[in-house]
């Protein structure tokens, strides 16, 4: 079930972010409360969100090509290290008692400058630690330690900011970092299995462009999670608009609700370590289209208890989605284009946020804070319908053919 950590790269790799993404999350919620501190507006919270994820359009496919290119491991160290000095000036400030909202927009939108080439760097990275054999194992892992952090993080912010402020779990995000740098400095490099290194030249972003365009399996995929990056995933705005102007509830309420969430999630990520194969796409369809489901469903609970309650299945059916896509896309590509194609992956899974955020978060100031979980899963429930039926006629296929398919995948 776990046996990609019988490779020692990777377990150093794995345990060293299970330490960082903990402070990761820890992060994510302290900002998100300090902005509501700052100006209690969805607006404004949508505002950072977009900022912090909108530098993955413009530069995610870069870090693509730099992740092709050049030595992953090196790369890894840089970014990662940018990455803890960011938190770590956002902690000073706000324990200084002098942070203020554009000092936090600024700072989301350098923490999204680098986070564009970390992620495709690091996505790319893990087939060279573990080879392909097990690679949607480790993928699965990957998963699985984001949400353990994601259950981890949430829970110990919710409790540091009620104790001595946002401020240092900003600091303690940082420290954390210096975990994923101890594990890649203790890695044997004669036990990767890297890929040959892409020689620089002219048009190779358009490479990457060109070899999606001409695959509708990555097509398909890569429009699904676009979808949901930008309208179903917003949970950082969703959650925390739910605790604070519905329920009433103090930033251990909102901890909770983001925890809820990732205990499903890492419910999820667990079950997905046994799919030895790639998922299909009417998998990705059906899956799509429950989460799309349950968000809806999770709106309309009346009470804190049964919100918290429903974001269990949330959270599993959320990373089920995430998981099938991202071995669905590393499984079907070629070694040469990994980086790139990764990166435009990495572009619609969360480059559609800074045009999602914003509008969720209006959708919640306008209609009130459920609709932002009402709306977007309305719109992923359509759009996934629509993506389904074009998918189906571009396959020759008969409605009662998709039907049987993704009854199948279903089951």
């Amino acid at each position: 079930m776990f046996r990609a950590l019988r490779v020692r790269n990777y377990r150093l790799y794995a345990s060293g972010q299970l330490v960082s993404l903990t402070g990761s999350w820890m992060q994510r919620v302290a900002q998100d409360w300090l902005v509501l501190e700052l100006t209690n507006s969805g607006t404004a919270l949508g505002l950072v969100t977009a900022l912090q994820f909108g530098p993955s359009l413009v530069l995610g496919l870069w870090g693509g090509v730099l992740a092709d290119r050049g030595d992953k491991r090196k790369l890894l160290l840089a970014t990662q290290t940018g990455l803890a000095l960011l938190a770590l000036v956002l902690g000073v400030l706000d324990v200084a008692g002098v942070v203020t909202y554009w000092q936090v927009l600024l700072l989301a939108l350098l923490l999204g400058v680098v986070s564009s080439i970390d992620t495709p760097v690091r996505q790319s990275f893990v087939v060279e630690m573990v080879g392909k054999e097990d690679l949607t194992n480790a993928v699965a892992i990957n998963s699985t330690v984001f949400n353990i952090g994601r259950v981890l993080g949430p829970a110990v912010a919710g409790v540091m900011i009620s104790a001595v402020g946002t401020g240092w779990a900003f600091i303690g995000n940082a420290g954390s970092s210096v975990a994923v740098l101890i594990g890649l400095g203790l890695m044997r490099t004669s036990e990767l299995y890297p890929s040959a290194p892409v020689r620089r030249a002219r048009g190779q972003l358009r490479a990457g462009y060109d070899y999606v365009r001409g695959r509708a399996d990555l097509m398909l995929t890569m429009a699904l999670v676009f979808v949901l990056g930008t309208f179903g995933l917003n949970f950082q705005i969703t959650t925390a608009l739910l605790a604070k102007h519905v329920f009433h509830r103090t930033a251990s309420g909102y901890g909770l609700l983001s925890t809820t969430l990732a205990v499903g999630a890492c419910a999820g990520a667990v079950l997905a370590t046994r799919r030895n194969s790639r998922p299909s796409p009417q998998f990705l369809l059906t899956a799509t289209v429950a989460f799309s489901v349950v968000e809806i469903a999770t709106g309309l609970m009346p009470t804190f208890l049964l919100t918290a309650l429903l974001l269990v299945p949330c959270g599993f059916l959320m990373i089920t989605v995430a998981t099938a896509a991202n071995s669905s896309v590393q499984l079907g590509v070629e070694a040469t284009m990994r980086g790139r194609v990764m990166a435009l992956y990495l572009m619609c899974f969360m480059g559609g946020t800074p045009f999602g955020a914003p509008i969720i978060g209006w959708l919640a100031g306008l209609a009130g804070p459920r609709w932002g979980l009402i709306g977007g899963g309305l719109i992923c429930v359509l759009a996934t319908v629509g993506l389904g039926a074009y998918f189906g006629r571009k396959q020759g296929l008969t409605a009662a053919d998709l039907a049987g398919r993704l009854t199948h995948a279903a089951t």
